[in-house]
Order: structure tokens, then sequence, then C-alpha cells
């Protein structure tokens, strides 16, 4: 069987370079408040819950993972082609061993096309609502040129073009589709949503330290309260979660404030991205992401 991969000389075709639409749309800090969201979506399909539940290490080490997952992220992103290539690949070669029984008692494989290209588009479409939430909205052909950019990222990790919508006009459908057909809760979302709810981390690789203990607190409360706020209005029953209305006002009012920021968004807090890589360089380049050989937290039967 054909590999899905590309090539090593396709990487700086496919990787986003400094100034590109997908480096600069990651580098906006504010938009670090939605990956509570994203990994929420991800969580609540039946096979990604599954594989994320059984193998991962939400409860043991949540903010390793997270580290984790930030080292993916923006090494891809902001790493440049060869670092961007190796990740895709290792964490391909990772997710070959995820496989199991669901909840609901079917098989599951995490090389499952769509539940693979529905991780990356959780992605995309949590950048863009956190640009129109916390920040500056992208207008149509910006997120279109993001988009188009974000289906070629996805081809470093092995996400075929044809899983995806072609276009970001056709993302949405695509998006409320499989919110309304596919995800449902699963054992992996009480486990992210008690993550959530430890306080962050004492330090955040990037940020000065003086400058993340004055925004620990409301980053906390951000991300906590855009996890939930950003959620489809539909899927939080299903999922077992909601805001109060005092909740649901200050999500609006902590939303507003955040936007207002606009002119003090500089410097680091304006390249993010780039500076967290140049921050992780050791790590990225010893490999940390998608090492080693994932193995199930709890008897998992193969599929």
């Amino acid at each position: 069987m054909p590999s899905v991969l590309p090539e090593p000389h396709e990487y700086a075709a496919l990787a986003p370079t400094p100034g590109s639409p997908v480096q600069v749309a990651f580098s906006d800090v504010r938009t670090l408040a939605t990956a509570g969201y994203a990994t929420l979506l991800q969580v609540a399909h039946p096979t990604v819950g599954a594989g994320v539940h059984q193998y991962s290490g939400f409860t043991a080490d949540p903010w390793g993972r997270l580290l984790r997952t930030l080292d993916y992220v923006h090494g891809t992103v902001s790493g440049g082609p060869e670092l961007a290539g190796s990740i895709g690949r290792r964490v391909r070669e990772m997710h070959r061993t995820i496989r199991g029984v669901r909840a609901d008692g079917e098989a599951y494989n995490a090389m499952e096309p769509d539940a693979f290209a529905w991780v990356h588009a959780t992605l995309a479409g949590a950048i863009v609502d956190g640009h129109r939430t916390f920040a500056r909205p992208m207008c149509e052909a910006q997120a279109e040129t993001f988009w188009r950019q974000w289906i070629d990222v996805g081809r470093l990790v092995g996400v075929r073009p044809r899983d995806l919508p072609a276009t970001w006009r056709d993302f949405r459908p695509y998006f409320d589709r499989v919110v309304r057909e596919e995800l449902t809760w699963t054992p992996a979302v009480p486990e992210l949503l008690e993550t959530l709810e430890r306080p962050l981390p004492p330090a955040i690789p990037g940020l000065h330290p003086a400058l993340w203990a004055i925004l620990r607190r409301p980053f906390a409360l951000q991300g906590r309260l855009a996890t939930v706020g950003l959620l489809p209005p539909e899927l939080r029953p299903r999922l077992g979660v909601r805001l109060s209305p005092g909740e649901e006002r200050a999500f609006r009012a902590i939303a507003a404030a955040s936007r207002a920021s606009s002119p003090l968004i500089r410097g680091p807090l304006a390249d993010f991205s780039r500076v967290y890589v140049r921050y992780r360089g050791v790590a990225l380049a010893r490999g940390d992401v998608a090492a080693g050989t994932p193995e199930p937290k709890q008897a998992a039967t193969a599929a």
C-alpha cells in the first residue's frame, strides 16, 4: 500500500513559512484559550475518545501532555520543513499501534482516515473561532487561504486532502455534520474536563515568568469558559457540560476584554509560535514529540 506521507523533498512546499497564513494565525497568544475547546471536540469523536482514554496520559501527566501537544502544533507550524516533516512521520507512526474497542463495543483504529482528519480539522476550526471570539476575526479570504494551507500541513501527518473539505466555504457544513451525527460522550470527556479544572502550570515556554504570573489566572478562567462557551449549543447537553447564566456573562465579558487588548498584543504575545519553538528547541531536536510506543492504560481488545 503506498504511503500517505509526503516525501522529504515535498516538505518545503507543505510546511508553513514565517509570515504565512497558518504561521500568523497560530502566533497570537490569545488563541491558546481555544486549546481545550479543540481537544474536547476531538475526544468527543468515538474513535479519538477511545484512543485517548485507553492510551493517553491525561490524568497522570496533564501538563506534560499539554507540552507535547504544543510541541506538535508549533513545531509543525513554526519549526521549518525538516522538523515539520519529521514530527509528522513520528506522529503517524505512533498512532499505528493505537487500537482497541470503543465504549459502544465497536472496534476502532487510530488510523481511521475520518478520525485522523477530524483531529486536524478541529485545530483549524478552533483557531478561526478563537480569532473571531478573542482576537481579530479573519475575513472570508483570510480564512480561505489559511484553510488551504492547513490542508497542506495535514499532508505532513498523513491527512489526505480528500478526507477534508476542499474550501473554507465547505468547512462549516462538514463541521456541523460531524457534530450532529458523530460526536458523543466518551470516557475521555470527563478526563479532559477534570484536567481543565487543575491550576495552570507555574511557567509556560516562551513567556517571561513575570508576564506569565500576570496572565496565568485570567488565562485559566478564559480557558475553562472558552472550552464550553465555544462549543455548539446542541453539543453541550450531549457531553454533559453547561455554563450558568453568570458564566455565560463572564465568557462574553472575557471575550470582549480579550478583543479590546489587541493593541497590547505585540512582541512575544504576537509571535508566540516562533518564540515557543525557540524555547523548546532542545526537546524538539531530541524528538520528544511522539517518542516511544504508546501502551494502553487498561485492557483494550485488538481490532
